[in-house]
């Protein structure tokens, strides 16, 4: 078989869908080649085309060049990220930065941006339509924003920065995959099982068997373990050791330790501003976003800084009155909070999370995700057991609108396993779009994929969520319907390509509609008995759901001010350092820790993504509140007019326009932060 011939380039099976048992991991490396050498001659093609720029010769072929590039890819990170070995880590830190290459070479590509160049100058008399307008000012700010008006000298520079921070993310984030997969902590007694829910019991008997330990019980580092672990065990021995062992990750010393990745990175990424014009690393990624500058997301983050340290601090002294009453005489620790917050919850509100699991199986909340998308935009969701995914576990789904028309494919891979990473997102495998392609056929239906990480349980059994575990899976959802429902000409705006403060809003938002309680009601049902949950469990749930707050806002935000810290101005000191110095300014609670911590905080340093952007999900979050408020002020949490007013300026519109405009299209005005700190109980 030839390099050409590779089932990586092979997408015809059901549904459009590459033949995923076809491919090897020995696959990739010729695939990768073939794709990068086509997409060279593509773009060089578009460079130097004789004919004088136009829309379609220079932005339409852009959008049309690399495609098997594209589809190699995304069969390949899918499989780095969700069933990765030494192989595939050996070649993704080669690829990584061969890939930060490829792309700046484009972006610095003299000729090629010149007809982007005077595309943009003659913009105002082209005749554009809105969309092509935006497309265009998205493409040139992207070629300034790599390098593109650079000297060769800068160019050159910019370009050895890129690669190497490629190749540092990519090393950072099997660092911390490694600390994670490595790390078991086996129990065997009852006296080390107090406390633990008989689901909890059951996930950890199966991930021990799995990993060759029948008749143990294993506490492993995935947050589907470790949160319940610390939030029920009585053992504060043994929650203190698995607790250190969690926020230790990437900086244990030795080989896996990302301390000097992390100073190495800011230091590349403030030289990359630097070359680019920026003042910091945070103006240059802040720049194309709603928020526009640092000073406008330290003015949110700090606002909701003081008022989560002091929500902080008196659901403190309540845990530590808890504390004194069982006798302890110790302080609210790190590894106590979890765990005395959950006994406050039972008291105060009269239910506990075991109590409330048996009424979140898995199936019942992929159902309840379901339904709101039909209730909303109408859309029906069918799984083909007769496809096979990326892996055996992952689920393939074709979604269909109103009228029966294929909308997209979905593919859902909801289980942890040791060579997935951890977390849960979103990802597309193939975007949508409406441009004719070179065989003739017009446009693309989207593959979205959702990876969570829930704990999977042992045959025969439900697997049941936490609601906390329930509302991730409604906010990958979510994306993935951003994902499913675009509705663009040109792929470079499809569905998720928008501001990274503007991508959480369908997500979060999306959130809203579990705790609407005619969904719980039909959905939420006992897994054992079928019953629905009770009105007055589903009141005490609704109830606390501001409970703990300060908590969540505090561990969040001190996560958010850190990023922002790191990728503002000013000298760093080595990472441990320079954050428990902030911290400090900050003033963060002694028994709280940040969320995610430098060493392993994967949405900053395994990849540019978030970094500077973390703030993102809280920026979002305003927007979120605030949409959800528009339905709740007509009565009808699914109105049809705001739904298809949802559908058509915010799932399906891309990053087609603004998304300031696109939002004041939704909502009729700007947003406020009122809902969101009345949501958060932080008002």
């Amino acid at each position: 078989m030839t390099a050409s011939a590779s089932p990586v380039f092979d997408w015809t099976g059901p549904l459009g869908l590459p033949h995923f048992d076809a491919i090897t991991d020995a696959d990739f490396a010729p695939a990768f080649e073939i794709a990068l050498i086509e997409h060279d001659a593509e773009i060089e093609a578009i460079a130097q085309n004789p004919a004088a720029p136009d829309f379609a010769n220079t932005l339409v072929a852009l959008e049309l060049a690399g495609d098997r590039l594209s589809r190699v890819s995304s069969l390949f990170w899918n499989r780095a990220g969700t069933d990765t070995n030494d192989v595939i880590q050996a070649f993704e830190r080669e690829i990584a930065p061969r890939m930060s290459r490829h792309y700046s070479k484009i972006a610095m590509n003299k000729a090629l941006f010149a007809r982007i160049d005077t595309l943009y100058r003659q913009r105002a008399t082209l005749g554009l339509t809105a969309e092509q307008d935006r497309l265009l000012e998205r493409i040139w700010k992207s070629f300034i924003k790599s390098g593109a008006a650079l000297d060769e000298a800068g160019q050159k520079r910019l370009a050895e920065v890129g690669e190497r921070l490629a190749g540092l993310g990519a090393q950072f984030g099997q660092n911390v995959l490694a600390d994670e997969r490595d790390y078991l902590l086996l129990l065997s007694d009852e006296a080390e099982l107090a406390g633990l829910s008989q689901d909890l019991r059951a996930a950890m008997a199966a991930v021990a068997t799995d990993l060759g330990h029948p008749g143990k019980y294993a506490v492993t580092l995935s947050r589907s373990i470790i949160e319940p672990f610390l939030a029920s065990s009585e053992r504060r021995d043994l929650r203190e050791t698995a607790f250190r062992a969690w926020t230790a990750r990437g900086a244990k010393g030795g080989a896996t330790d990302n301390a000097a990745l992390i100073s190495e990175i800011i230091a590349l990424r403030t030289e990359k501003a630097a070359l680019l014009g920026y003042d910091s690393y945070a103006a240059y990624k802040l720049d194309d976003t709603m928020a526009k500058t640092p000073e406008a997301v330290e003015a949110l983050l700090g606002d909701v800084w003081s008022r989560a340290v002091r929500s902080a601090d008196i659901d403190r002294a309540a845990l530590a009155q808890l504390i004194a009453e069982e006798g302890g005489n110790h302080a609210v620790a790190a590894w106590d909070w979890r765990h005395y917050a959950e006994k406050l919850k039972a008291r105060r509100f009269d239910f506990s999370e075991a109590e409330l699991k048996p009424y979140f199986p898995l199936s019942g909340m992929i159902d309840a995700c379901f339904d709101v998308a039909n209730r909303l935009f109408g859309l029906t969701m069918t799984e083909r057991k007769d496809i096979k995914g990326p892996h055996k576990d992952a689920r393939v789904f074709e979604v269909r609108d109103r009228d029966g028309e294929m909308v997209a494919t979905f593919i859902a891979d909801y289980f942890a396993r040791p060579s997935k990473r951890s977390g849960a997102w979103m990802s597309g495998m193939r975007s949508q779009h409406k441009l004719t392609l070179p065989d003739g056929s017009v446009g693309e239906r989207p593959i979205i994929t959702n990876v969570m990480n829930f704990s999977k349980p042992a045959a025969g059994q439900e697997a049941l969520l936490s609601l906390n575990d329930a509302r991730t899976l409604f906010h990958e959802f979510g994306h993935a319907l951003h994902g499913m429902l675009s509705d663009v000409t040109y792929p470079s705006l499809a569905g998720t390509s928008v501001s990274r403060d503007f991508v959480e809003l369908p997500s979060q938002l999306y959130e809203h509609w579990l705790t609407v309680p005619e969904i719980l009601e039909k959905h939420a049902r006992h897994t054992k008995t079928g019953e629905p949950i009770p009105r007055a469990l589903l009141d005490k749930v609704l109830a606390a759901q501001t409970f703990n707050a300060g908590f969540a806002a505090v561990e969040f935000t001190a996560s958010a001010l850190v990023d922002m810290a790191w990728h503002t101005a000013g000298e760093k000191p080595d990472p441990a350092t320079f954050e428990a110095e902030t911290l400090k300014k900050l003033g963060l609670p002694e028994a709280i820790v940040m969320r995610h911590a430098s060493p392993h905080f994967l949405h900053v340093f395994s990849g540019e993504g978030y970094s500077a952007g973390y703030y993102s999900y809280m920026w979002s979050e305003v927007l979120d509140a605030d949409a959800f408020a528009a339905f709740e002020e007509t009565g009808d949490p699914f109105n049809a007019e705001m739904a298809e007013k949802l559908r058509r300026h915010v799932y399906a519109a891309g990053g087609s326009r603004d998304p300031a405009e696109l939002y004041v299209a939704f909502r009729g005005r700007m947003p406020d932060a009122t809902a969101m700190l009345a949501k958060r109980g932080l008002a």
